[in-house]
């Protein structure tokens, strides 16, 4: 990738400044709600008749807009990425309250040019090189080269979508962007964290079985909400309920979370570290969203492996699968966002020869100091 100044859009509302939990503490307050709405209770957008809902009218209030609490740590992951990159503020927000926001970005954000503050509600019409967004609907929409999802308690039932969980997973991914030719070539001969991304149906779990019983790779213990299934060892997963897999993901526990069929799964830095620590790999099937946090981690010691796998092939299986209809039709039309993600990995390997044989390949590339092309 050629080295040029990228353009950059940042949405506002919950990615620079606190916009759904503030409007939540509004109402909570003015309508005495008791036990009081908390942020896990919006779960997907919408203004039908949920309670939280509710919160949705005060953002066409200038005062609201006016006072909305900047999220920590982001007027420093501003400042940096103006130095690596030409930054738009990108924000929908209804015309009374136009003034409040801009005066709120020139005031916390002076880095930032004026000309380069959009404010509308046609994000679709917006060409950049990269886009973060909360914003599912404004996601799918982009025609950003790369839309990237900022993850928060009512996007995470999506899958496919090019995803990050903090700023510094968000710099890190501009990094691999904007200097794909110059990063250093994953070594993992002392140790180190193979990440299995590719959609549903790829083979992404049974490649990961195999490196562990053929090559002896490891497989970290993952926390999750699923139920045990009957005839499964009790030590393969860590199973939480909701309300301790969300008390550990609000203490900061896991490196990177993810949703799958409604189920939570989360793996922590504790897990990895201590098989990368003894110089072994530890192989784990994630999103592209995990991926990045954990090559952000890692660094070189991360190798990302997309696992490729024919259109039909893959929707034939997702088809076959015992999940919701709606959870089935959505992974279907994810699958263009999915197979975008090969470009940010470091190799691809193919599995229609079979799961074996994608394992071999994996296990080979793994021995070589360096990664070409495969």
């Amino acid at each position: 990738m050629k080295k040029y100044r990228l353009q950059i859009g940042l949405d506002v509302d919950d990615v620079l400044y606190d916009c759904n939990a503030y409007a939540l503490e509004w109402l909570n307050r003015e309508e005495r709600i008791e036990p009081p709405l908390r942020i896990y209770d919006i779960q997907n957008w919408g203004t039908g008749n949920r309670r939280a809902d509710q919160r949705i009218r005060y953002f066409s209030d200038p005062d609201f807009v006016a006072s909305q609490p900047i999220l920590a740590g982001a007027k420093e992951f501003v400042r940096q990425l103006c130095d690596m990159a030409e930054v738009f503020f990108v924000s929908a927000v209804p015309p009374a309250c136009m003034s409040a926001r801009a005066l709120r970005l020139r005031q916390d954000f002076p880095e930032v040019p004026a000309e380069n503050i959009l404010l509308g509600t046609r994000k679709d019409l917006v060409h950049l090189d990269i886009l973060l967004d909360d914003g599912a609907h404004n996601i799918s929409h982009s025609p950003a080269t790369y839309p990237v999802l900022f993850r928060k308690p009512w996007n995470t039932h999506l899958s496919g979508l090019l995803s990050v969980n903090t700023y510094a997973d968000f710099l890190h991914l501009v990094e691999i962007l904007r200097e794909a030719s110059a990063a250093p070539s994953p070594d993992l001969r002392q140790g180190g964290v193979i990440c299995l991304v590719g959609p549903t149906g790829s083979g992404k779990n049974e490649i990961a079985g195999c490196l562990v019983e053929r090559y002896g790779m490891k497989k970290p213990i993952t926390a999750t909400t699923r139920p045990r299934r009957a005839g499964e060892r009790a030590d393969y997963y860590r199973f939480l309920s909701e309300e301790d897999f969300r008390a550990e993901a609000e203490a900061g526990a896991f490196l990177e979370t993810t949703v799958y069929s409604g189920y939570h799964f989360g793996t922590t830095a504790k897990s990895l570290d201590e098989i990368v620590s003894r110089g072994e790999i530890a192989v784990i099937p994630i999103d592209i969203c995990g991926a990045l946090t954990l090559k952000n981690r890692y660094r070189s010691g991360a190798l990302l492996v997309f696992t490729r796998k024919k259109r039909e092939s893959v929707i034939l299986d997702i088809v076959m699968r015992d999940l919701d209809p709606k959870d089935k039709t959505c992974r279907i039309l994810s699958l263009d966002d999915e197979y975008r993600n090969e470009e940010l990995c470091d190799v691809t390997v193919w599995v229609d020869n079979g799961t074996e044989a994608a394992a071999e390949r994996i296990a080979q590339v793994r021995e070589k100091s360096n990664i070409t092309d495969q």
